[in-house]
């Protein structure tokens, strides 16, 4: 048994897993999962660079996600950032503040890597169950991109794709655009510095045809329609979820491997996008920091549900975290 912590920085929220892995049976025990949202993607798609207020809300979640760790005694962290470092051209001063509070550098990984990391983590669990047929597509809609990863089996941790990534098979296939909640909400609803509340056809219409663009750019790489199983993974996917199942709180267990139909999706989507700030705040499974980006967030998963022909998206709340995880894992051996 192994204790391991793993760092996901995303463009709108930054997360911690402590856990036990053991890695003879592939068993994940939890002992500590949790988020912030600090949104270190704000203005990063207009401005190139990450803001000093981004980089300090980040940084502050950082200095407690290092006492919980400290506290836990994990022997190993590994921390990777996604779309938004990618993007910056000030990443070093966000790589400096990390090293200096967690004593460790952060993975800056490409797209690529980032959807396999996910792929693995999402898939471990499904091998094997009738009700979940391969091959998965795997899709992790975050604040500033969008990993599409595509395999037949479930992950063996020890393989690699090309590029470095922890990954099943030869045969998966992946590709990251830029298609994000935050990304699109900034790209599109935004009006003389204010979100539109809510957004206007013309600004649905422009959103749309910008995702159904980088649809197209991920089935360059990636079969969508080949999958047997669309699974979906990260905030909006989740929050959507806890909709349309009604929950009166989030609730992590509920939503895992909850299976949730495109006509509910679509209604979900309608509603959101029809919705103002207060209407969309009211809901007991929203958290404040997804208010103002979930429609954008529900328009990528319903347009990615239409495009695959997909009845339904299974829900998973094990996704790139995990898979960063069992890449701490191995890193210690």
């Amino acid at each position: 048994m192994k204790r391991v912590a793993a760092i996901d920085c995303g463009t709108n929220s930054i997360r911690l897993l402590v856990a036990d892995l053991d890695p003879a049976t592939g068993e994940l025990t939890d002992l500590d999962r949790r988020m912030q949202i600090v949104r270190l993607g704000q203005g990063v798609d207009r401005t190139g660079r990450l803001a000093p207020e981004a980089l300090e809300r980040t940084f502050a979640a950082c200095r407690e996600y290092a006492a919980v760790i400290e506290e836990l005694g994990a022997e190993h962290l590994r921390f990777v950032a996604t779309s938004a470092s990618r993007d910056a051209e000030n990443r070093e001063d966000f790589v400096r503040g990390v090293v200096d509070i967690l004593g460790v550098e952060p993975e800056v990984i490409t797209g690529d890597q980032e959807a396999a990391f996910s792929y693995n983590g999402a898939t471990k669990e499904l091998a094997g169950r009738d009700d979940v047929p391969p091959p998965y597509l795997v899709v992790d809609i975050g604040g500033g991109s969008t990993e599409f990863v595509l395999g037949d089996a479930h992950p063996s941790p020890t393989a690699t794709l090309a590029g470095g990534a922890a990954h099943h098979t030869s045969s998966l296939a992946a590709r990251s655009v830029d298609v994000g909640c935050v990304r699109m909400t900034e790209r599109h609803l935004v009006h003389e510095g204010k979100i539109s509340d809510p957004p206007t056809p013309a600004q649905i219409a422009a959103m749309k045809a910008d995702i159904a663009a980088a649809l197209d750019h991920a089935e360059e790489a990636v079969p969508v329609t080949q999958a047997a199983t669309l699974v979906g993974l990260a905030g909006s996917v989740t929050t959507v979820a806890a909709i349309a199942l009604g929950l009166d709180h989030y609730d992590s267990e509920a939503i895992h491997h909850s299976r949730i139909p495109l006509a509910k999706v679509r209604d979900i989507t309608g509603d959101l996008l029809a919705s103002t700030h207060a209407e969309r705040a009211a809901n007991p499974v929203m958290h404040p920091g997804r208010v103002d980006v979930i429609a954008a967030g529900a328009l990528v998963l319903l347009s990615i549900m239409e495009r695959v022909g997909a009845k339904e998206v299974v829900v998973s709340e094990h996704d790139i975290l995990d898979g960063i995880a069992w890449g701490a894992a191995l890193d210690g051996e």
